[in-house]
């Protein structure tokens, strides 16, 4: 009856009477470090490098007074559906280069030259703005300025 005793101590564990020590878990390193390798390629091949591309330069200074002359401002507005205006007055495309050479003419008598600002909506059709240069060309005007506004 022994081996009836050993049977029943066992408690339902299958044996062929070979008593194998409990196995510890175990980490395998190998497909670790590989997985780990890929994913350090994959970033040093995906990260940018900055390259400075600027010339390094030292602005020269000088002690000269802001210049006296007073250079007359011509704003001229693009809206959003291509309209125009010449210093705040709506005016007709047809109408733009005669009043851009009448602003020259009576400016022609003072010191100085004219500015033309033109300050075009972002969404302004790229004609309209081209037609505010063409009218100032016709006008003999070659000081032209775009405005813009900074980002917030």
């Amino acid at each position: 009856m022994n081996w009836l005793n050993n049977r029943i101590g066992y408690q339902g564990r299958f044996s062929l009477g070979i008593k194998s020590a409990p196995v510890e878990p175990e980490i395998n390193l190998i497909p670790f470090i590989d997985v780990l390798l890929v994913v350090l390629i994959f970033l040093m091949i995906s990260t940018t490098f900055t390259r400075y591309q600027e010339l390094a330069i030292t602005l020269p200074t000088a002690n000269g007074a802001a210049s006296q002359t007073e250079v007359k401002q011509i704003h001229i507005a693009v809206s959003r559906d291509g309209r125009f205006a010449i210093n705040g007055k709506v005016t007709d495309r047809n109408q733009l280069s005669n009043a851009l050479n009448l602003l020259n003419q009576n400016s022609a008598n003072k010191e100085g030259g004219i500015q033309i600002n033109i300050d075009a909506d972002a969404r302004a059709p790229h004609q309209a703005v081209m037609s505010a240069l063409e009218a100032a060309r016709d006008a003999n005007l070659s000081n032209i300025v775009f405005s813009s506004q900074t980002k917030k």
